[in-house]
Parts: C-alpha cells; structure tokens; sequence
C-alpha cells in the first residue's frame, strides 16, 4: 500500500477539488453562452419576421404560449422575456463589439444592464465589470444604481498614481464626485461644524450616501503627535478595500492647501493607526465647490491617495452632470484600459 503523509494526501485532495470546480465551472460557462445564443437568435427571428412580414405585438403571445406547451417544464419562454429577446438583439446587433461580450455573463446580468443603461459605452462598462469581478446580479444593481459608471469616469483622485493596481478599480468606484446630503435639513449658510453634526446625527443615511461599505469609526478623530494635537474631522473604514477612510469636510471651494493637510493625516494615520494587515489609508476632501483644474493640479505630486468631491444639500437633475462627463473618445479610451487590468 502506498505510504502517503499527511500533506501530500492533503494536496492530492484539494487538487482533484479544484479540477472538479474547475470543470463545474467551465461546463455552466458553456450553457450560459448555449443559452445566451439561442436567445439571440430567437430575438433575431421574432425581428425579422414583424419587420419582414408585418407581424404585431400578437405573435409573440402566440409564440410563448406555443412554446410553454412544447417545453412545459422549461423556463424563459414567457412572453415578456421573449420580449426582452428581441429587445436584446436590437440593442447590441449594430454593434460588433458587444455581441461576444454579452455571452460572458448571464442573462438576468444582461437584462438588468441593458434596460438600466442608457448608451452601448455604458453598457460595455458594466459587462467588463461584471465580468472581470464576478459580480452578482445584487451587487451590479447596486452598482448600477449607485451610478458606479459616473463615478468612474467623473471622480477625482490619485489613485492611478498612488493605489495598488489590485485594489486601484474599487478605491475609484468608493469615491464619488459628488455627494448628495439630503437626509437633514440645513440653511444654505451653515458651518464646518454644523455639517458634520448634520452627518454625525443622520449617520445610517451618511454611510449609506458613501456606497454602503464604509464603517464609523469616528468624529474629530484625535491623533497626537510630538504633544499637539490633530483632529481628523471624520473617520471611516472601508470594508472591502481594508483601508481607513479619512474625510475632510469643507464649506467652501477647493484650495489646494486641503491636499498637503490631508498628506500629512494620511501619513499620520499609516504610521501610527493602521493595523498591519490593512491598506495604506484613503483621504476624501468634500468640498461645496471645485475647480476641477485646481484639483487636478493639487493632488498631481501627492504620494497618498487622495479624492476631492463635492456636496450638494438637495437632489438636482442628472441633467448638472453631462457637460462634466469626458468625451466619447476619452471614455472609449478609459473603458479600453479596464481589459489591461
């Protein structure tokens, strides 16, 4: 009998496990492109045939019913998904880029992302990004309604320059450019102080207005250094990316000062708060304005990672946002990059 010890028998089950997950793994790849083609095709025929022959709305509840007859025990074959067929292959057909792309994530995925998206650039953000982080159909709603596409197109920070390139894509998408603080009533003349009461007392709805992965830790965060003392007006810490999140509340416009202070919290915080398994530590300067070329110019040279947002104290139209949003060249460009990841 063959004598094994006790680590080689370990390896020797955890490989013939990875190569069955594996396996599982790639035969459910293969269905999913199976499926994703047949409902390519069936959404291409019900097209052409209502294009070629005139066809209305009733043949495809004439077809749905047929075709739960035939496959009782099959789902998907209603008449609003056999909508959502031909919808699908009329969004993507003109385009031949995206067809092989959407075979790479499910069909709920690709529901979600094309009746949520508004143009085939934000669509191919989406379907990379669900790809590439194996993100669930909960997950990308979230992100899709956290606007994560806007966010990291418009959001300005550092972190190509200062963030590790594994977890560079998630600081991006935890900072937006703008926050909306409208859970608590405030003047248009108000303080530092009130503001951050203003937060500090409404705190489920102020974490939940930074993306839903931040933590308190605390206000007027206190760190002493050489017998005086600093105040870190707020800090949180961000589960998924294991960092400490140091945020820097200012009533007025951006000056570039607020980027060397919040170097000096960030190094202060690295050396003295994190813990050893944590990554280096994140600031967020949110300002009422910016001049985005200051900004750009003030973190050009910092070595921490740095964001500065905006706020704003009630909703306004998306409509603010557009002439902000980069050309589509340069968002062609930024999506392009997402495949060097």
């Amino acid at each position: 009998m063959m004598n094994l010890t006790n680590n080689e028998y370990s390896n020797f089950i955890k490989e013939i496990k990875q190569r069955i997950y594996k396996s599982q793994y790639e035969a459910l790849k293969a269905v999913n492109k199976a499926l994703i083609s047949l409902y390519w095709e069936i959404g291409e025929e019900i097209y052409n045939q209502q294009q070629q022959k005139g066809w209305g709305k009733s043949i495809v509840e004439v077809l749905a019913a047929e075709l739960q007859k035939e496959f009782p025990g099959i789902k998907g074959f209603s008449a609003r998904n056999l909508w959502r067929m031909r919808d699908f292959y009329v969004t993507y057909c003109e385009n031949k880029f995206l067809p092989p792309m959407v075979a790479e994530i499910s069909w709920t995925k690709n529901i979600a992302i094309m009746e949520k998206c508004k143009d085939s650039i934000e669509r191919e953000f989406y379907i990379k990004m669900t790809k590439r982080y194996g993100w669930t159909k909960n997950v990308l709603i979230n992100n899709l309604e956290n606007k994560a596409y806007e966010k990291y197109l418009m959001n300005q920070t550092n972190f190509d320059e200062t963030v590790p390139e594994k977890y560079r894509l998630q600081a991006k998408l935890a900072v937006k450019d703008e926050y909306t603080f409208d859970f608590f009533e405030m003047g248009l003349e108000h303080s530092e102080h009130e503001l951050e009461m203003g937060l500090i007392n409404n705190i489920r709805a102020f974490l939940s207005e930074m993306g839903g992965n931040f933590t308190f830790i605390g206000n007027q965060y206190h760190v002493d250094l050489e017998g005086e003392d600093f105040y870190i007006d707020l800090l949180l810490f961000h589960r998924k990316l294991k960092s400490l999140i140091a945020i820097e509340l200012k009533i007025g416009e951006f000056k570039p000062e607020y980027a060397g202070k919040m170097q000096f919290y960030l190094t202060v915080l690295d050396d003295k708060v994190k813990l050893p398994d944590e990554n280096p530590s994140i600031g967020i300067i949110i300002c009422k304005s910016k001049k985005r070329t200051i900004v750009e110019y003030a973190l050009k040279n910092s070595n921490k990672p740095i964001g500065v947002s905006t706020y704003k104290l009630s909703n306004t139209l998306p409509e603010d946002m557009k002439n902000l949003l980069p050309t589509p060249e340069e968002i062609i460009n930024r999506l392009s990059a997402l495949d060097d990841l």
